[in-house]
């Protein structure tokens, strides 16, 4: 009688602990994540066109760029071709390059400072620079 009574016993407890860690299961999910990774190249940029080119290249002759820049000769200000090698034909470039034409700096290319071009529209001076980025 003893042994069934231990035997009792034994098996409640293993079933009321196996209930209470039965109550007590943690559902784990797990969710994949997704990396996308866009690579920008400059055919990614976006083609220019050979009519925004053009204008690029009127709107230098029409203002002072071409009194300290040359296309293929370093005059006071790097030549063109230099800065194409230089940046990539990238949208990133384009935007970049436009606010120092507007904003002028130095250090870049040496110490004479190119002046600042607040006047000319920011339209314009991303034409300019995507023909200047245009000459490989």
């Amino acid at each position: 009688m003893k042994k069934i009574a231990i035997l009792t016993t034994v098996f409640f407890t293993m079933f009321a602990v196996s209930t209470s860690f039965a109550q007590k299961v943690v559902k784990k999910t797990t969710t994949k994540k997704t990396t996308v990774v866009k690579k920008t190249t400059p055919a990614a940029a976006g083609k220019v066109s050979a009519v925004t080119l053009e204008q690029g290249k009127q709107l230098l002759t029409k203002n002072d760029c071409l009194s300290c820049h040359k296309v293929d000769v370093k005059n006071v200000g790097p030549a063109y071709k230099d800065v194409a090698k230089k940046y990539p034909a990238t949208a990133a470039n384009y935007e970049k390059l436009t606010q120092k034409v507007i904003a002028g700096g130095s250090g870049v290319w040496g110490d004479v400072p190119m002046s600042a071009h607040p006047s000319v529209p920011p339209a314009d001076i991303k034409k300019m620079v995507q023909y200047i980025l245009s000459l490989k």
